[in-house]
């Protein structure tokens, strides 16, 4: 494995609007995405009904095979702790130095683990994350997507600052992140021109 490996936590109740254009537009620069369960080869079903299959354990995954550890959102991270092994992994992963990006629930789970104490970060809202009991509060950040660090933070319904701020993080897309941005957030023609010229 590579450098240019991204991870992509799938579980029970992803969102599958989060993350679809970080990593679709991911791939198309070169890197892998690869998925990781709770046990490889255990299927998943997100909130639309798609069932997915882990290409390798969490158990399996280290942060010196990975550029990035993607963390969308799923109902189960307000359902109880059955997701908090994946927020413990955001933790090995920062502590060592590798990128982590979080969406929507998942920005309750780092929360609860305590990610979000000393980092500015953003979610779907600042209440959702202040019923956590965290002490990050005064790190919220009314903003799409907020990256402190090796952490990007972004609500439901910015899954397009999400990527952005995903592609900046990695270094991909130079010169065309802007309108990459423009075409698919802001539906502006003039960017697709810029962006496939």
């Amino acid at each position: 494995m590579t450098s240019k490996t991204v991870h992509l936590a799938v579980y029970d109740t992803l969102a599958d609007w989060e993350t679809g254009h970080a990593t679709a537009w991911l791939a198309r620069a070169g890197f892998t995405v690869r998925t990781v369960g709770a046990d490889a080869g255990k299927p998943v079903t997100t909130i639309a009904g798609i069932r997915i299959v882990p290409d390798l354990a969490l158990d399996e995954l280290r942060p010196e095979d990975s550029a990035l550890l993607i963390l969308p959102g799923a109902e189960k991270y307000d359902e109880g702790d059955e997701l908090a092994p994946f927020t413990a992994a955001a933790r090995a992963f920062l502590d060592a130095g590798v990128p982590v990006a979080a969406i929507c629930g998942a920005t309750a789970g780092l929360a609860r683990e305590g990610l979000l104490d000393d980092r500015a970060h953003t979610g779907a809202v600042s209440f959702y994350l202040a019923a956590t009991g965290y002490a990050g509060t005064e790190r919220y950040v009314e903003a799409d997507a907020v990256t402190d660090g090796d952490l990007i933070t972004a609500g439901p319904t910015e899954p397009v600052a999400f990527a952005r701020e995903i592609f900046a993080r990695l270094g991909a897309y130079e010169g065309k992140r802007d309108a990459w941005y423009r075409l698919f957030h802001d539906s502006d023609p003039a960017a697709f021109a810029e962006l496939n010229g």
